[in-house]
């Protein structure tokens, strides 16, 4: 277990959540994404720091960095972890967008690679998770198959935002629309490049590499978080 992920751990058993899935049932997210992030699995970001920081009355830099964040002056933000007990009861702050629902596209039986036709077919409807409820857009695919196990597996559920530019290393969705009239086909890759002649992609099982097209891509969106929703 990393020194993050023991961190968030600590903070979840001292805001009085004894088990992981009460904390994730908490915060309104799949209970495997937030255990992925608690054992290590995954590591989480600032954005996700901030929704586990607010939750658990924690400062979201202690948990990424495990120094709390300097207050105008120099002084450090009094530390919120030690000394605390958990709440009789709170009142939380209002979740903006809580109750929003995304929708879930994709298709039972991928391609090869994964790949399904994106053709707006909507499997179902899920809750956006608190990170995803703000943005507009936000959306849902299914993963088909195996080719990106273990990171995701076949019918796991990746959660999109549309808005964030995507960097090496990120996961993504990206459409490739291989007919200029045809529907484009949707593969959950790990992203590696993408200049004004190609867009590079890789794939875990078999291991891959996929080159493709600049003209042909369609869209290549972020991969906030996954699980089984």
């Amino acid at each position: 277990m990393s020194e993050r992920a023991e961190r968030l751990r600590q903070a979840r058993i001292k805001a009085g959540y004894h088990f992981a899935s009460d904390a994730a049932n908490a915060l309104g997210i799949v209970a495997s994404t937030y255990r992925a992030h608690e054992n290590g699995q995954n590591e989480f970001e600032l954005a996700e720091a901030e929704v586990y920081g607010r939750k658990f009355n924690v400062d979201p830099v202690w948990l990424l960095r495990g120094k709390e964040q300097q207050m105008p002056g120099g002084g450090a933000a009094p530390p919120s972890i030690t000394g605390i007990g958990p709440p009789n009861g709170t009142i939380g702050a209002n979740i903006i967008g809580q109750g929003k629902k995304i929708p879930v596209f994709g298709q039972a039986v991928g391609g090869v690679d994964g790949e399904f036709i994106m053709n707006g077919n909507v499997l179902h409807e899920v809750l956006a998770p608190p990170i995803l409820s703000e943005i507009s857009g936000a959306y849902a695919v299914s993963v088909s198959g195996d080719s990106m196990y273990p990171r995701y597996e076949d019918g796991e559920v990746c959660f999109v935002d549309p808005t964030r530019p995507v960097r090496r290393g990120d996961y993504v969705i990206a459409q490739i629309r291989l007919e200029e009239d045809g529907a484009p086909l949707a593969y959950v890759k790990k992203f590696v490049r993408r200049n004004t002649s190609e867009l590079v992609l890789e794939q875990f099982n078999p291991p891959k590499v996929l080159r493709f097209d600049a003209h042909t891509v369609h869209s290549v969106h972020y991969i906030a978080l996954a699980g089984n929703a």
